[in-house]
């Protein structure tokens, strides 16, 4: 192999954080799942990944220097005093674990020996957009979902789940030498027509009667499954919020909550009511917390 500090591009001073940040800068660019039709790069990958581990082992970079063995970790003459001291191996796969998500040792990498060639590449993920009806995410209703391939999901959607959640399938991405790649399914919740989401919690604007709102009443409300009654205290004004408890998403620890504001309306043609508040006169200011 070649000079190990010339295949990484750093000085023999470099520190043991230099090394290390050459290192995942290389890994990165040569990683094969990055460069499936560059065999030559997977080749590099590997040259890269041996020069690393013996330059981040003080006792085998110390045996470097002085000569006592050579780029591929051999001693240089039968009299030394052998390979792999008193320095433990570094471990390649934690920074492989930060850099793509795996451990290289456990997926056959160089972390378990020298001068092995990295695996097969996996085939490429297939990125999928599911749109979800605002209800139904609300609820965790399974969402089927269509492959490239013509196979069909149902996929049961995550507490807490919301627009941006990927979701991954194993094995349902493309073919390659390594296996299958997987499919990454991004979730989109699709607005509401009069549901708005607050975090975990759900908003709705309820159109209640001037006379509901005056002497109170048992009202029918929409939820995300199904609707139910909700009692409107009497004497209630416009913007009044009242809750249903667990009637919101699904957050991870606890479901949120129906924050129902009330909302009264006034019919414009109503000659009965028009009379009624002409003979009326309301006490008080009900803008003097306003300052006005």
């Amino acid at each position: 192999m070649a000079d190990p500090y010339a295949t990484l591009g750093v000085s023999r001073g470099a520190s043991e954080d230099e090394i290390k940040k050459a290192y995942r800068k290389l890994a990165k660019e040569l990683h094969p799942d990055r460069n499936r039709d560059n065999p030559k790069a997977a080749e590099r990958f590997g040259t890269v990944a041996q020069a690393y581990e013996l330059l981040s082992d003080k006792d085998k970079r110390a045996r470097f220097d002085r000569g006592e063995i050579d780029a591929d970790g051999n001693p240089t003459s039968p009299f030394g005093a052998g390979f792999g001291g008193g320095g433990g191996d570094p471990d390649i796969g934690d920074i492989f674990e930060g850099l793509f998500g795996g451990r290289a040792g456990q997926q056959g990498g160089f972390a378990s020996g020298f001068g092995r060639r990295p695996p097969p590449a996996k085939g490429a993920n297939v990125a999928y957009r599911l749109r979800v009806p605002f209800e139904d995410a609300a609820a965790l209703k399974p969402q089927r979902i269509q492959l490239r391939d013509g196979a069909t999901i149902d996929l049961k959607l995550p507490k807490g789940v919301e627009t941006g959640t990927q979701m991954r399938l194993g094995g349902k991405g493309d073919a390659g030498p390594g296996g299958k790649g997987d499919a990454i399914v991004t979730i989109e919740i699709e607005p509401h027509r009069f549901y708005t989401r607050e975090g975990d919690n759900i908003r709705l604007d309820l159109p209640v009667t001037l006379k509901e709102a005056v002497e109170g009443a048992a009202v029918r409300v929409p939820t995300p499954e199904g609707a139910v009654n909700l009692k409107v205290p009497a004497g209630s004004s416009s913007g009044k919020t009242l809750r249903l408890k667990g009637r919101g998403f699904h957050g991870k620890s606890a479901r949120g909550d129906l924050l129902v504001s009330l909302m009264i309306e006034i019919p414009a043609d109503d000659a009965r009511l028009t009379a009624f508040v002409a003979d009326w006169d309301a006490e008080g200011n009900p803008r003097a917390r306003l300052g006005v």
